[in-house]
């Protein structure tokens, strides 16, 4: 019998560039996978993937630590993916946290006691799994309701408010830096008036290929000192994040010259897992609702 060569062995190197390589493979397939299906903003995409490379990842030929080469190869994955996502690179940074937290997970337990990696490793895919599901299992998946409201004082007369607020939506504004960088921005707005019925339109870019979109909502109630705005469609890239179901302004003198507004923003949230992305929406929603109290209920020359 032929004996093989001490160089056409294989090494533990190599067993590991193979072992990265496959781990990447299965990476990408997945990632593939989801985005067509709509299933990326699930937790299938957030904690499903990381999962899974860290799994393979953990199984590759020991260096110096299991978590170690997780914590590298995760990196490595993250460097290749973000470019290839245009501005959908916010929703990397957003979710790399949640990436290298499953990994450093599957490496500890793979440190801890490596004649029972295997075992270890199998249980805790047992445990992870049903995570990986919310999004794509409905009995699974959270609430999706939302609410956020922003108080703030005015300096204008109630009767300025109401008058600004009745005025085509301000988009001029600026956007907080860590808004702009990755969320399409509003470019144009068109519409006035507060009776039943009227509308607003706003224009927003759009993001990863994607064209602009519009932002329609019409007012369904208005009394004195609230308006109620219903939207009537969504076409803008923003439903990747979240979806508008509605919004109420609130309005009442504090003196002749200050007017304390409330803005309150009714959306569903689109990202899973909730208890990872619902403090990033609300944040970002946050942000939003002051946004529109300074751009549109505050009258011209008073800010």
């Amino acid at each position: 019998m032929m004996e093989i060569e001490e160089s056409d062995k294989i090494g533990p190197a190599q067993w590991t560039v193979i072992a990265v390589a496959v781990a990447f493979a299965a990476g990408s397939f997945l990632y593939r996978y989801l985005m067509p299906n709509h299933r990326w903003q699930s937790s299938a995409m957030f904690i499903g993937l990381p999962t899974v490379l860290a799994v393979l990842l953990a199984l590759t030929p020991k260096a110096k630590t299991v978590t170690g080469g997780i914590m590298k190869g995760i990196t490595l994955f993250l460097l290749i993916v973000a470019p290839l996502l245009g501005e959908g690179w916010l929703c990397i940074l957003m979710a790399s946290p949640l990436f290298y937290l499953v990994g450093a997970i599957v490496g500890k337990i793979a440190d801890w006691d490596s004649k029972k990696r295997g075992t270890r490793l199998s249980c805790l895919v047992l445990v992870l799994l049903p995570l990986s599901l919310e999004g794509v299992v409905p009995q699974l998946t959270m609430k999706r309701s939302q609410t956020v409201r922003v108080t703030k004082t005015v300096n204008a007369s109630v009767v300025a408010v109401e008058r600004s607020l009745a005025e085509s939506p301000r988009v001029t504004e600026r956007v907080p830096d860590w808004i702009s960088k990755g969320f399409p921005q509003p470019l144009a707005a068109w519409g006035s008036g507060l009776e039943a019925g009227d509308r607003r339109t706003i224009h927003f870019a759009g993001a990863e290929g994607d064209p602009p979109g519009d932002v329609v909502m019409r007012v369904a109630e208005h009394q004195r000192g609230y308006v109620r705005f219903e939207t009537v469609s969504d076409s803008s890239k923003l439903t990747q994040w979240v979806r508008w179901t509605r919004g109420e302004v609130d309005w009442k003198a504090i003196d002749a010259q200050h007017t304390s507004v409330t803005w309150t923003i009714h959306f569903n949230r689109q990202l899973d897992p909730a208890w990872y992305f619902v403090p990033w929406e609300r944040a970002a929603v946050h942000e939003a609702a002051r946004y529109l109290i300074l751009a549109n209920a505050t009258p011209m020359g008073t800010r």
